[in-house]
C-alpha cells in the first residue's frame, strides 16, 4: 500500500517565510545598530525581511561589503 502524498514529509519550508523569530529580529536589529541588549526584548521596532530568489542581488547596505 502506498502512502498518501499529504502524509509525506516535504523538504521543510518550500516557500519564503514572511516573519522572523525573535532571535533573528534581534540579530538583524543589532547589525543595523537599532537595538542594544540593555533595551530588553519588548517593544522591538519592526523589521523588513524579504528573501530573494537564487541569483538575485538585493539592495546594498552602505558600508557593508568591499
Amino acid at each position: 500500500m502506498s502512502m498518501d502524498k499529504s502524509l509525506k514529509k516535504g523538504g521543510g519550508l518550500a516557500r519564503a517565510r514572511n516573519v522572523l523569530n525573535r532571535a533573528e529580529r534581534l540579530a538583524l536589529l543589532q547589525e543595523d545598530e537599532r537595538w542594544k541588549p540593555e533595551q530588553g526584548v519588548f517593544n522591538l521596532p519592526k523589521t523588513k525581511y524579504r528573501r530573494l530568489a537564487p541569483g538575485q542581488s538585493g539592495p546594498t547596505r552602505p558600508g557593508a561589503g568591499s
